[in-house]
């Protein structure tokens, strides 16, 4: 019963260690002359490829009850992800990996924000300071490369990883709309389809193509859809049901830190002393909201214990 308590942390843990690798999978496989959309597009494609005959298998019966209000956050959940990833993908086109990762990161804010404004929630003095010391963490890491050069437009770079993390902040905040109604196959699903075929058009309009792309780029997209997001990001939206979004979000903030070092050692992309710091301020920031939610709310236990915590 104890260690029921904290699998709802270890799922996040272990969605953070996963996701850590896109940005590495993604600067490859632009590298290789793949334009961002299209890594976009063909990450959402493969995911739901993978995905439908899993959902429908299991979960068809839940899928046809779905109200037609919940299909319609669905698709708004899927438009707030498409451009998320759009956004965010682009970025790594003009700006370093750890510049990319750390500020696409700082949705804490915009969410725990949205939370106080939009749903009147009231959140733990804890969760605000590990909200600034991540966002801190974040912006540590994000300004540590502007005199090295790391980039074609880090300015531009910057404002597309703000703009995804916006974005994502309202993927998870109506996806805890939904996952409080449904349960996490059908819901990622429905979003993860819905993004890419918003993608596959939005590529389509830009002139490009998932076909004849070099036999690596498949790999990458592949790896993309299995990890990142099939695994990582459906582990998010598993413990988004027994925590907050706010300490979902700040728990991703983990992300850069392990993106950073991935692209340092296969992208020889130099990690400058400030951002040595600021991933220990983030780091510090995880913990410190982690500890203040766990002592003001026993939610993560309740919900855990009555559905007997089964894997995502």
């Amino acid at each position: 019963m104890h260690e029921r308590r904290f699998f709802p942390y270890l799922v996040l843990l272990g969605g953070v260690l996963i996701v850590s690798t896109a940005a590495v999978l993604i600067t490859s496989a632009i590298e290789a002359g793949t334009r961002p959309i299209t890594v976009a597009a063909g990450r959402l494609a493969f995911a739901a490829l993978i995905l439908t005959p899993i959902a429908w298998g299991t979960k068809g019966h839940e899928l046809k009850q779905i109200a037609r209000r919940d299909w319609w956050l669905a698709l708004s959940s899927g438009v707030f992800l498409a451009v998320h990833f759009a956004a965010w993908i682009s970025s790594l086109d003009y700006t370093s990996v750890a510049s990319s990762t750390a500020l696409v990161a700082t949705n804490p804010i915009f969410v725990a924000l949205a939370s106080w404004v939009i749903l009147r929630e009231r959140l733990p003095l804890g969760v605000w300071a590990g909200v600034f010391l991540t966002v801190l963490g974040s912006l540590l890491i994000g300004f540590s490369d502007r005199g090295g050069g790391s980039g074609s437009n880090p300015v531009l770079g910057d404002v597309l990883a703000l703009l995804g993390a916006v974005c994502g902040s309202g993927y998870f905040l109506v996806g805890r709309a939904l996952r409080a109604r449904l349960s996490i196959l059908p819901y990622i699903w429905l979003v993860y389809s819905a993004a890419a075929v918003i993608l596959l058009v939005w590529m389509g309009l830009s002139g490009q193509s998932l076909l004849g792309l070099p036999p690596l780029v498949y790999l990458v997209l592949l790896g993309l859809a299995i990890g990142p997001q099939l695994l990582g990001h459906t582990a998010f939206n598993w413990a988004i049901k027994y925590v907050s979004p706010t300490l979902v979000t700040v728990a991703i903030l983990g992300e850069p830190i392990g993106s950073a070092l991935l692209a340092y050692l296969l992208l020889q992309q130099a990690i400058q002393p400030l951002q040595l710091l600021g991933g220990a301020v983030l780091l510090g920031g995880i913990a410190v909201a982690t500890l203040g939610e766990r002592r003001a709310t026993p939610r993560a236990a309740e919900l855990a214990e009555a559905e007997g915590v089964v894997a995502p």
